[in-house]
């Protein structure tokens, strides 16, 4: 046989279609999915049945390919706003696709979130974890699920985990957030079970892609990146993308590390429906058309794989099924308005995926009743010797942040613990907020129980998107997803104070959705608050003031290792007749020590999410006056939303106006004499007891 011959006929055997891939179901579910989105585009929007639309055009075909290669049922995937076509290839049924655009009971989320953030539990196969309306938040709550992959199967010796993995898709304009790098930083550290699958369209909207990194070709610019397999190629070409495809898969189930799969698609219409693309020019659109990988899907199959008949035949099928799917969509009602009040927290109802609870974790008995063992012990040891029991007692349970391995924290709450339980249950993370909390959202939804620590308050910034997505998953899936966990958080001033690392500002945690909020102010309570959160399945803000790691007066007896103090009980730490004061965390000593010889109710919240607003009303009509004394800022601070629910509720009982005793508005100052003024002292809030009870 002639070279040229041998050449033509081994080209050809590479160009034939993988026998590994089901290419009749590839098919159908492409042409699902442009008939998905011809009836939306054409119909539901201009009749505003549907109010945001994502073409999948371009995207399809390789999504669907890479769908349909996830078969191990620990396996997950994240997309975003384009990834619809691979949720149909993980089985999602058409029509609460349909239902969910279209804003409808059932689906992703009864109608509480856009129709093209997804969701979907795929109970006994591979869910697709819940996207975010953020772009880039996708990555890091991925990257978690992966490293809980590796826990599962190194740590736990669970064997259906073996060659599982995690699947996360972005657009190109995805890869310059914080999200990409962090996941990116974490997989590539940790050496991960992660495919990163950008979708490659050269736009971010209407932001071309040089834009986003340099050149615009980020399996380029990542070429000599450690740890980190690259492939990159034409994703409209259906043996080529078969083949990169097929071989980042095995790479990464082959447990040599994470990938990145970068694959050029046509985005071949607009960003959103509404998008005219007038910033490309004609020629690019044409160009775009002639890349479009339906057509080439078709020439590929039609010949080895079926005839022309056949694939009319799938075509005229895959309509049928988007018709019948619309019917059904249609006649599913809007749900009841005042629905949309359940499930911020957990109601009884198991979320189907995300938390202990899910997994079958029972909390062991507990009891409400502080059962004391020995000498007072400070905060710094209560947290950690809850800590120490819970990680002893539970193997879901894993620590990690900055600094709290070897170090043992910059406030020693984790010393000895790596050298205890190993660097795969307590380790140092990259310094990454976003990624810490991101991964600490994804172990969650694994199964397990992460506590992970932001270093200071202040520093949480970086991961508010992420604190903000899993506050609100639970509501915004419909009960079908929940990630519970512990952050921990030390935060206020401590011997002197300044703009970093003395924030407080728990009132911005409480006003995120779907958070329990605990704001301790000595070490019975604290070890209370810590253990209900690591046993309960929502996701906890566990706020550790600086102030009261050390201070005697927070010292008490360890209450037991079974102490469980429920969430939005106060507690009485003085009583009296003449006035109420409310307040939490380092200023319940100081009211104390300014009411010493008043007659005074004081209420230490203990938690502002939820709070216990029938102590305090309580108190209020019977003393008739009410001062509510906190760290925070006075504007938008946690005692304006106090203020508000006395003078609504108990208003016609007060014989003096609601008053507060805070911070004026600005940072904590560094120098303690300028600290001392700007924070409620003893003195200030003594004068203000006998402003208020002379009044």
């Amino acid at each position: 046989m002639a070279e040229g011959v041998i050449l033509e006929k081994r080209a050809s055997q590479a160009n034939a279609p993988d026998p590994d891939f089901d290419w009749r179901r590839i098919a159908y579910l492409v042409q699902l999915s442009r008939a998905m989105d011809k009836l939306e585009e054409e119909k539901l929007v201009p009749e505003r049945k549907v109010l945001y639309q994502f073409s999948a055009r371009g995207h399809d075909m390789a999504q669907v390919m890479l769908g349909s290669q996830l078969t191990n049922a620990k396996d997950a995937a994240c997309g975003y706003y384009r990834s619809r076509p691979l949720l149909l290839a993980l089985g999602v049924p058409i029509e609460d696709a349909l239902a969910s655009g279209m804003g409808r009971a059932g689906g992703y989320s009864d109608g509480r979130d856009i129709g093209v953030v997804f969701n979907y539990p795929n109970l006994g196969g591979p869910p697709a974890l819940p996207m975010s309306g953020g772009v880039g938040a996708q990555y890091t709550p991925t990257v978690g699920w992966a490293q809980a992959i590796e826990y599962y199967r190194t740590v736990l010796g669970s064997d259906p985990h073996g060659d599982a993995m995690a699947v996360v898709l972005g657009g190109d304009a995805s890869v310059a957030t914080n999200g990409f790098w962090a996941a990116l930083t974490v997989a590539t550290t940790q050496k991960l079970p992660m495919l990163f699958y950008i979708e490659d369209n050269q736009y971010g909207i209407s932001v071309p892609s040089t834009y986003q990194t340099p050149g615009g070709d980020i399996a380029r610019n990542l070429a000599s990146f450690a740890n980190l397999e690259i492939f990159s190629g034409d994703g409209t070409e259906p043996a080529e993308a078969a083949r990169l495809q097929k071989a980042a898969v095995a790479h990464v189930r082959g447990r040599k590390g994470p990938a990145l799969l970068r694959l050029t698609v046509p985005r071949l219409q607009g960003h959103s429906f509404q998008d005219t693309q007038t910033y490309k020019d004609e020629a690019f659109v044409r160009s775009e058309w002639a890349r479009d990988p339906l057509p080439k899907l078709k020439s590929f199959l039609v010949g080895p794989v079926m005839d022309e008949d056949e694939w009319d035949r799938i075509a005229r099928e895959a309509g049928e099924a988007v018709e019948g799917a619309r019917e059904q969509a249609e006649a599913r009602p809007v749900a009841r308005p005042e629905t949309v009040l359940d499930n911020v927290f957990y109601q009884g109802e198991m979320q189907a995926i995300g938390g202990q609870w899910s997994h079958g974790y029972q909390p062991p008995a507990c009891h409400e009743d502080p059962r004391p063992e020995g000498q007072r012990i400070n905060m710094v040891t209560a947290i950690r010797r809850t800590l120490d029991h819970e990680l002893e007692i539970n193997p879901r349970v894993l620590m990690f942040g900055e600094d709290i391995g070897p170090k043992g924290g910059v406030h020693a709450v984790t010393l000895g613990l790596q050298a205890k339980y190993g660097v795969e249950r307590v380790f140092d993370t990259s310094l990454s907020e976003e990624g810490i909390v991101g991964r600490a959202v994804g172990m969650a939804l694994a199964g397990l129980m992460p506590v992970p620590e932001i270093q200071f308050r202040k520093y949480a910034e970086p991961a508010l998107e992420q604190i903000n997505d899993c506050g609100t998953m639970r509501w915004r899936t419909a009960n079908r997803f929940a990630a519970p966990m512990v952050l921990r958080i030390p935060g206020g001033f401590f011997k002197c104070g300044d703009p970093w690392h003395s924030q407080t500002n728990e009132v911005q945690f409480v006003h995120n959705p779907g958070w329990l909020v605990a704001v301790p102010s000595n070490a019975e309570d604290a070890v209370g608050l810590l253990r209900a959160g690591l046993r309960g399945n929502d996701p906890v803000i566990f706020f550790e003031h600086r102030a009261m790691l050390d201070d005697s007066w927070a010292r008490r007896p360890y209450p037991g290792d079974d102490y469980v103090l429920p969430f939005g009980r106060a507690k009485k730490v003085k009583e009296g007749d003449e006035l109420t004061i409310v307040t939490w965390g380092a200023m319940v000593p100081r009211c104390e020590e300014a009411a010493a010889d008043r007659s005074v109710d004081i209420i230490d919240l203990r938690t502002l999410m939820p709070w216990d607003r029938e102590m305090v009303l309580e108190s209020v009509k019977r003393t008739r006056r009410c001062l509510i004394v906190h760290e925070d800022l006075r504007t938008g601070g946690f005692g304006g939303e106090i203020a508000a629910v006395v003078a609504d509720e108990a208003f016609l009982d007060l014989d003096a106006p609601v008053s507060r005793l805070t911070m004026p508005d600005i940072p904590s100052p560094h120098n303690p004499v300028l600290l001392d003024w700007a924070v409620p002292s003893p003195e200030r809030i003594r004068a203000k007891i006998d402003e208020l009870v002379s009044f």
